[in-house]
């Protein structure tokens, strides 16, 4: 594996030593971050917990940073999304590190990798092919990919279109790729009518089971109308995932309100009977509104 050589010495060589601060941020911030990773895990001198872990360990991590940039660039706030990003590319550097470790491959490898497909992927960009629009390179980008896993394929099975499709993504966004993919080949509805009424007949069903003690199938119908309701998603071109988020946030904010207008009328919330918490609630969704139509109005 090649290592990383810097004027600065061959960083993945050195022994872990005792660095300072200042030191370890003078350098390329890029090689100070992968310096200080593997200080940390480093099984002498390093950070008891990064040493303890691995990559099963460190995927929910991963995971969690992502929704977090994610989170940062729905709030619009630049500052949050700047450490947010920090945060994710941590995660890169523990991982690639922890690859180096096993002389899988390390770093370098991983950015050479991507420099190689983002240019492979764009020949219109870097080869003097050409693209009518933003959804014509979409097309071709899946032609492209699709023609690589072909390549890497073992061929000992007939493959699947849905084979690169990886089990490890949050549910929601598998299933809007599942549908994609399935969608490709035709199969598909015709249109977001169909799909809802396919919703209202998986909501019939799991209503039913819901009436049966039998928690199975009570689970595998819900699933269907979670998946439904994915696809509803993809018709309208919204991101499930998004939109849950906004629906979390605005039952955060009203179940917020509901309590400071419970603690203004001395009323101890948990007390309080469901009418009267129903009634809270509607005066936090007429604050909601009053608010946002002042907005509008300013």
């Amino acid at each position: 594996m090649e290592r990383l050589n810097t004027p600065r010495g061959a960083l993945e060589d050195q022994a872990p030593r005792a660095i300072s601060r200042a030191e370890e941020l003078d350098q390329e911030p890029i090689l100070a971050l992968r310096k200080i990773m593997q200080r940390l895990r480093a099984p002498e001198g390093g950070c008891p917990w990064d040493v303890a872990q691995n990559f099963a360990s460190v995927a929910p991590y991963t995971i969690e940073e992502a929704y977090e940039v994610a989170d940062a660039i729905a709030r619009e706030n630049p500052q949050d999304l700047q450490e947010e990003l920090g945060d994710l590319l941590l995660q890169v550097i523990f991982h690639a590190q922890m690859a180096a470790e096993r002389g899988w491959f390390d770093f370098n490898d991983v950015v050479r990798g991507i420099n190689a497909k983002m240019i492979r992927r764009h020949p219109h960009v870097f080869a003097g092919a050409s693209v009518a629009d933003a959804a014509e390179q979409t097309k071709r980008w899946e032609a492209l990919k699709k023609a690589e896993k072909q390549v890497h394929a073992s061929g000992a099975t007939k493959p699947s279109a849905l084979d690169d499709i990886a089990r490890g993504l949050p549910e929601w966004q598998r299933a809007i790729k599942l549908q994609k993919r399935a969608a490709e080949l035709g199969f598909d509805w015709p249109s977001i009518d169909f799909v809802l009424t396919k919703l209202k007949e998986e909501v019939a069903e799991l209503e039913d089971a819901s009436h049966h003690n039998d928690t199975a199938h009570q689970a595998e119908e819900l699933g269907d109308v979670l998946f439904v309701s994915a696809n509803i998603a993809r018709h309208l071109k919204l991101d499930p995932g998004a939109a849950l988020r906004s629906g979390n946030l605005k039952f955060e904010t009203r179940f917020r309100q509901m309590e400071q207008l419970a603690a203004e009328q001395n009323l101890d919330f948990a007390s309080l009977s469901l009418e009267q918490q129903d009634a809270l609630w509607d005066q936090a969704k007429f604050i909601e509104k009053a608010a946002k139509a002042s907005q509008q109005r300013s």
